[in-house]
């Protein structure tokens, strides 16, 4: 009776779950780095700058700009642009949320060196913009047909696009309008680049390939020798005049 007794308690204690290891999600959520938690910008500064940009702050958990906010009397040198200064980072994944009014503008961009005109010139941008309205609220007539296009907004510049490089699609992105949260997110990784949508992969292409040095060198940024070159730099969260605001920032190294 004894050696039965002996012999089931082993047999339970070899049936417990063995809570020393992780749970493989949580093994996965440790390889993550917030950029921006909700309650803090430490790492955060303006582009070619030692401070905060006027006009960004933080309300509740959510990073916001506003140029509204900023007295006309305010002096700060260097550009009204965000980046994460803290570390450079080259193959990530990056994901965030973010939400822009009607008519609004913006981007992240990613590979980011200073000591530009700003980021935009150096670091390849995922586009961020109300699609629908924009053209409502801004004439972009002459600056597109300075480029060859017409009036309305186009692919290369909308929402998901790799900005003047690859288009992102004009339907089916579930795409969220104006004043509501998306979600977005970029694999980078020197064989293949991935921008996502609210869960929809929207584009993708392989970065310093035969085409992308021919888009590259083509178009928008003929004139911009340094655009895309780097291959490590700086996140940036883009100023174009327009209220923003993003939360749960957050990257995995690749």
């Amino acid at each position: 009776m004894r050696s039965c007794l002996l012999l089931l308690a082993l047999t339970l204690t070899a049936c417990q779950p063995n809570n020393s290891a992780p749970a493989a999600s949580q093994e996965q959520e440790t390889d993550w780095q917030p950029l921006f938690n909700g309650k803090t910008l430490k790492g955060w500064r303006g582009y070619n700058a030692e401070t905060l940009p006027p006009g960004w702050k933080i309300e509740g958990d959510v990073l916001t700009f506003d140029d509204q906010d900023i007295p006309p009397d305010t002096e700060y040198e260097g550009g009204k642009d965000l980046i994460y200064a803290a570390e450079q980072f080259d193959n990530f994944e990056l994901v965030w949320d973010w939400k822009i009014p009607p008519g609004g503008n913006s981007g992240l961009l990613y590979h980011v060196r200073e000591g530009y005109d700003g980021p935009y010139k150096v670091g390849p941008e995922y586009q961020m913009i109300d699609d629908l309205e924009y053209t409502n609220y801004h004439d972009i007539s002459e600056y597109n047909a300075g480029l060859g296009y017409g009036p309305e907004l186009q692919d290369w510049q909308s929402t998901g696009a790799d900005y003047a490089m690859y288009p992102a699609p004009l339907e089916d992105r579930n795409i969220k309008p104006a004043g509501e949260w998306n979600t977005s997110r970029i694999v980078f990784t020197p064989e293949r680049a991935e921008y996502w949508l609210n869960g929809k992969l929207v584009v993708d292409f392989v970065p310093w390939s035969d085409d992308w040095q021919q888009r590259r060198d083509s178009g928008k940024w003929t004139n911009a020798p340094d655009y895309g070159k780097f291959r490590s730099g700086y996140i940036a969260l883009q100023d174009h005049d327009s209220p923003l605001w993003f939360r749960n920032i957050k990257i995995k190294r690749l």
